[in-house]
Protein backbone atom coordinates (compact mmCIF):
# COMPACT_ATOMS: atom_id res chain seq x y z
CA UNK A 1 0.00 0.00 0.00
CA UNK A 2 3.05 2.45 0.82
CA UNK A 3 4.50 2.17 -2.43
CA UNK A 4 1.47 2.85 -4.34
CA UNK A 5 0.74 5.90 -2.32
CA UNK A 6 4.52 6.67 -2.64
CA UNK A 7 3.19 6.25 -6.88
CA UNK A 8 0.57 8.36 -6.44
CA UNK A 9 2.32 11.46 -4.88
CA UNK A 10 5.64 10.99 -7.29
CA UNK A 11 3.44 12.64 -9.91
CA UNK A 12 2.24 15.64 -7.98
CA UNK A 13 3.81 18.88 -8.19
CA UNK A 14 2.69 20.47 -4.52
CA UNK A 15 4.66 21.84 -1.36
CA UNK A 16 4.59 19.44 0.93
CA UNK A 17 4.57 16.01 -0.99
CA UNK A 18 8.14 15.69 -0.48
CA UNK A 19 7.96 15.44 3.07
CA UNK A 20 4.78 13.38 2.90
CA UNK A 21 7.26 10.80 1.03
CA UNK A 22 9.41 11.02 3.73
CA UNK A 23 7.13 10.48 6.84
CA UNK A 24 6.00 7.53 4.27
CA UNK A 25 9.56 6.03 3.69
CA UNK A 26 9.85 6.26 7.74
CA UNK A 27 6.48 4.40 8.42
CA UNK A 28 8.01 1.75 6.46
CA UNK A 29 11.17 1.32 7.53
CA UNK A 30 8.92 0.96 11.18
CA UNK A 31 6.37 -1.36 9.26
CA UNK A 32 9.64 -3.79 8.40
CA UNK A 33 10.84 -3.91 11.68
CA UNK A 34 10.57 -7.18 13.53
CA UNK A 35 9.22 -5.02 16.61
CA UNK A 36 7.74 -1.48 14.90
CA UNK A 37 6.93 0.95 17.33
CA UNK A 38 3.27 1.49 17.67
CA UNK A 39 3.46 5.23 19.07
CA UNK A 40 5.68 5.86 16.53
CA UNK A 41 3.62 4.27 13.84
CA UNK A 42 0.49 5.90 15.16
CA UNK A 43 2.46 9.37 15.32
CA UNK A 44 3.70 9.09 11.59
CA UNK A 45 -0.21 7.89 10.25
CA UNK A 46 -1.77 11.30 12.05
CA UNK A 47 0.74 13.57 10.85
CA UNK A 48 0.36 12.10 7.11
CA UNK A 49 -2.86 11.90 7.14
CA UNK A 50 -2.97 15.99 8.04
CA UNK A 51 -0.09 16.49 5.72
CA UNK A 52 -2.10 14.73 3.08
CA UNK A 53 -5.41 16.65 3.45
CA UNK A 54 -3.68 20.02 2.91
CA UNK A 55 -1.94 18.95 -0.01
CA UNK A 56 -5.17 17.81 -1.32
CA UNK A 57 -6.45 21.52 -1.26
CA UNK A 58 -3.26 22.61 -3.37
CA UNK A 59 -3.41 19.58 -5.90
CA UNK A 60 -5.09 19.21 -9.68
CA UNK A 61 -4.85 15.75 -9.47
CA UNK A 62 -6.17 13.15 -8.02
CA UNK A 63 -7.96 15.96 -4.85
CA UNK A 64 -10.69 13.63 -4.02
CA UNK A 65 -8.33 10.37 -3.81
CA UNK A 66 -5.78 12.39 -1.59
CA UNK A 67 -8.34 13.96 0.50
CA UNK A 68 -9.91 10.67 1.87
CA UNK A 69 -6.65 9.27 2.06
CA UNK A 70 -5.63 11.80 4.26
CA UNK A 71 -8.77 11.78 6.02
CA UNK A 72 -8.11 7.67 7.07
CA UNK A 73 -4.67 7.99 7.84
CA UNK A 74 -5.80 10.89 10.32
CA UNK A 75 -8.16 8.83 11.87
CA UNK A 76 -6.03 5.66 11.94
CA UNK A 77 -3.30 7.74 14.05
CA UNK A 78 -2.98 9.77 16.80
CA UNK A 79 -2.03 12.60 17.64
CA UNK A 80 1.30 12.53 20.19
CA UNK A 81 2.40 15.92 20.65
CA UNK A 82 5.32 14.67 23.20
CA UNK A 83 6.78 12.62 20.95
CA UNK A 84 10.23 13.30 19.60
CA UNK A 85 10.19 15.44 15.83
CA UNK A 86 12.38 13.11 13.14
CA UNK A 87 13.72 16.02 11.50
CA UNK A 88 14.63 14.02 8.30
CA UNK A 89 11.21 12.38 8.30
CA UNK A 90 9.15 15.61 9.09
CA UNK A 91 6.23 16.22 6.90
CA UNK A 92 6.70 20.17 7.14
CA UNK A 93 9.91 21.01 8.43
CA UNK A 94 8.47 24.99 9.31
CA UNK A 95 6.16 23.08 11.76
CA UNK A 96 8.93 22.35 14.14
CA UNK A 97 10.81 26.32 14.18
CA UNK A 98 7.00 27.37 15.29
CA UNK A 99 7.11 25.10 18.37
CA UNK A 100 10.23 26.50 19.51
Amino acid sequence: MIEDWEAALADIDVAGAKGILRDLASLRKQLEKEDPDADRVHALLHRLGAATTRIAEKSDKSQDKLKALGEALTEAGEDSPDEEEDVVAAASPKRARKKN
